[in-house]
């Protein structure tokens, strides 16, 4: 068994929508069929979602969903009309968002996230609706009929343990099953969203769940690439790489996957294979425990911009007891959480997000730190950039980051700081962010330029 998940792109037109039926029906396997709602047709268009997210906002400030309401049962009378469907499920999407509107009973919270996940709930509708009208025997179901309980946590949902047991009975219906992704319930019956790109933890619950044999994720790409191809051009694809890698990528800024979608997946041990709906026949990338190839010790180089470093220096900071706990409980006093924590025997430097500091008490805070630890030395760098250089193969090759620190050194690029995980699977690098290209660029080539495919 098989299931499969279909990301925005691929169902943004009534013409995609056409290849996702060519592509399930091709295959007995593929079971459950997971969706997102309609994403952009060309560069400058709006996703449903945003529109949904707009129509609810429009609503709560006038009465009214306006124009965004218009557009978004456009956007499905659109697909619906490319693809032969008579009006009936238009009425039926058109009633349900109007349902949904009118139901101010809820606080803001529940209102917007009912709205926005009725972007997936209306599209697996749909594309049930369609399979049907070619014949085939196809169900939208309901997370809430699967038994999908997530916590009551909005835009961060997370699944409960008793879902799976509940998952496992869709084995037993007949057909192929539409689920809409990015959305569970609540024990209390209240629907609650996952992060943003929640159809692909929605992927890898129902993979786990049902206990499939493989996760097939289409997206609008042939493959994952080593490296952003907006920085390196022609990057060479991974055909196949672990969990672990893949984690350390997507914190690290790959696109591919949210850094949380695929845990489903990995503590089921069920491969994942990435695969691109405008070309099915390409061989995608494969995402498993465990991989024999290594094809060199690096498998992909990611970046992330926006990050801050606080530095502390004290003498002896390694003989004083305490002094990491009264540290990071200083942070938590001001509700941060921290990246990387790389130190010497007498310094620290804490590595956040720089979107979380406050310029209100970031020098309240540094203060703090200085004073209550007695430290010689307090400061804080902005505007910098992490670079992941990730890869299983480290751990039995010499010189990788003697290799990567001198591809840095020969085009004047400084290393800001370096940290190493102790499973060795991955290399942090700190970077300003103006250095951030040209040093993803450097490290591409010294561990792939002469690598042959």
């Amino acid at each position: 068994m098989k299931v499969v998940k279909f990301g925005g792109s691929s169902l943004a037109s009534g013409q995609q929508v056409e290849k996702v039926f060519n592509i399930v029906v091709s295959d007995k396997d593929r079971k459950v069929v997971v969706v997102s709602a309609p994403g952009k047709r060309y560069s400058e268009d709006i996703k449903v979602t945003d529109l949904l997210i707009a129509c609810a906002e429009h609503v709560v400030e006038t009465g009214n969903g306006g124009e965004f309401f218009d557009a978004v049962i456009q956007r499905y009378t659109d697909i619906a009309a490319d693809l032969g469907l008579d009006n009936e499920i238009i009425e039926i999407i058109t009633d349900d968002l109007l349902k949904l509107l009118a139901d101010r009973s809820k606080s803001h919270e529940r209102f917007m996230e009912s709205i926005k996940a009725s972007g997936e709930d209306n599209n697996a509708k749909l594309i049930a609706a369609y399979f049907q009208s070619r014949g085939v025997e196809a169900h939208y179901v309901n997370p809430k009929d699967a038994g999908l309980l997530v916590s009551d946590e909005p835009g961060h949902a997370q699944v409960l343990p008793e879902t799976y047991d509940h998952l496992y009975e869709l084995r037993t219906k007949p057909g192929i099953l539409v689920i809409p992704g990015f959305f569970g319930y609540t024990k209390a019956g209240d629907v609650v969203t996952f992060s943003r790109s929640g159809s692909d933890i929605t992927g890898s619950i129902l993979a786990n769940g049902v206990k499939a044999d493989v996760y097939e994720n289409f997206t609008d790409v042939d493959a994952v690439c080593s490296v952003n191809p907006g920085i390196v051009t022609n990057p060479k694809e991974i055909r196949e790489l672990t969990y672990r890698e893949m984690r350390e990528l997507s914190y690290a800024g790959f696109s591919v996957f949210h850094d949380e979608a695929l845990m489903p997946a990995f503590h089921a041990g069920i491969p994942v294979h990435v695969r691109n709906t405008n070309n099915p026949e390409a061989q995608g990338t494969r995402i498993v425990s465990k991989r024999e190839n290594q094809n060199g010790p690096v498998v992909g180089i990611a970046s992330d911009k926006g990050f801050c470093s606080i530095y502390v220096s004290k003498y002896l900071m390694n003989r004083e007891i305490g002094f990491g706990r009264k540290l990071l409980q200083i942070l938590e006093e001001y509700e941060l959480s921290y990246e990387h924590l790389p130190s010497g025997i007498d310094d620290i430097s804490i590595i956040l997000r720089q979107d979380q500091m406050n310029l209100t008490f970031e020098q309240d805070m540094l203060k703090r730190i200085k004073t209550e630890l007695e430290a010689d030395e307090v400061k804080i760098q902005h505007n910098l950039s992490l670079i992941m250089v990730v890869g299983e193969g480290m751990r039995c090759n010499v010189g990788t980051m003697s290799r990567a620190a001198k591809a840095l050194s020969n085009i004047g690029v400084n290393i800001e700081m370096i940290n190493q995980g102790s499973s060795e699977v991955s290399m942090m690098f700190g970077v300003k962010e103006s250095d951030e290209k040209k040093a993803v660029q450097a490290l591409y080539n010294e561990f792939f330029a002469s690598v042959i495919a």
